[in-house]
């Protein structure tokens, strides 16, 4: 029997025991006794460190598994994603991720009304309600080494990778809430510089003193920030969302625009559609993704159309 037919049928489970303070583990009990009480046939992992997730897809999918069931935040996702798109095995759309989060953000299944309480997530993957999403790429320098991520739901550039390094470092030293985001992005306020960028997108070039750029697959970021407010996670385009040098009293007083979706109306906001985006700057702008911060520029970004199935409540365009 091929390796491909042994665990087809079957769902692995790979659990974060760090998202959400620890919430993995702790309630891995809860979650697992719920899947069993469904009847889901399933099997679990943990993951052990940082990137461990990538290395855990790769070799799921050796051994046939092509349903995978995320316990974990957004970032935990990020790493499946890209775990499924560096193996050469089997078509990305071969395969369908289901997520029952424990993160703080959970920006991702909030476009596909992927509910945060345990048992309901998990009778979403019940119904088996299947949208094909796009994906993105994103190549960039770290020093002179370059680098390449892949990412499902929105990437940032300037003063959003700085407002998500320092908020991963707070993480990291064990503070994790839904408001730690909110208050980094205030206290980043008062230090950061806007940048000389040149943007390029689908061979149009815009130049631009730049205070943020947002590449948007999904809508939201930030625990409910909609910094893309319009965009599509399966019309194969970027949202781009560029936020000109802005003084910090406006840049405050804007804020509530980023919640209520009017941020495009902003004046010093410009909006676009792309499908590759090329990005150079001076001095460096860095880059994250999925709240994973990556590297610098240059950089660049392609939209890889319908290219993974997800698990969803609600398709995105309805």
């Amino acid at each position: 029997m091929m390796a491909d037919t042994i665990n087809g049928g079957k769902w692995i489970v790979i659990v974060n025991p760090n998202a959400g303070s620890r919430k993995g583990k702790k309630d891995w009990d809860i979650i697992s006794k719920l899947l069993l009480s469904y009847s889901i046939d399933f099997a679990a992992v943990f993951t052990e460190r940082k990137r461990h997730a990538i290395e855990i897809t790769g070799k799921i999918i050796s051994e046939g598994y092509r349903r995978i069931i995320v316990v974990g935040g957004d970032g935990t996702m990020n790493e499946v994603v890209n775990g499924i798109f560096i193996q050469k095995l089997c078509p990305s759309r071969d395969i369908t991720i289901a997520m029952i989060t424990v993160g703080t953000g959970n920006d991702w299944g909030r476009m596909f009304g992927i509910p945060q309480d345990y048992e309901g997530a998990i009778k979403l993957i019940i119904d088996g309600r299947i949208c094909l999403q796009d994906a993105g790429a994103v190549t960039y320098f770290h020093g002179t080494e370059k680098g390449k991520r892949y990412f499902l739901n929105i990437a940032g550039l300037g003063f959003d990778a700085l407002v998500v390094k320092r908020t991963n470092r707070a993480k990291d030293r064990g503070r994790s809430s839904k408001t730690i985001y909110y208050w980094t992005l205030l206290r980043s306020l008062f230090s950061y510089r806007h940048t000389a960028t040149d943007v390029v997108i689908d061979g149009k070039r815009i130049e631009n003193n730049t205070f943020s750029i947002s590449l948007g697959i999904g809508r939201y970021s930030g625990g409910g920030m909609m910094q893309t407010p319009n965009a599509l996670p399966d019309d194969g385009l970027f949202d781009i969302t560029i936020i000109k040098n802005m003084r910090k009293g406006e840049m405050i007083r804007s804020l509530k625009m980023l919640y209520d979706g009017s941020i495009l109306n902003h004046r010093k906001i410009e909006a676009y559609t792309g499908k590759n985006i090329k990005i150079d700057s001076d001095p460096l702008i860095h880059v994250e993704a999925d709240g994973e911060s990556l590297g610098h520029s240059p950089i660049e970004f392609d939209i890889i159309p319908e290219s993974i199935n997800v698990i969803c409540g609600i398709c995105a365009n309805e």
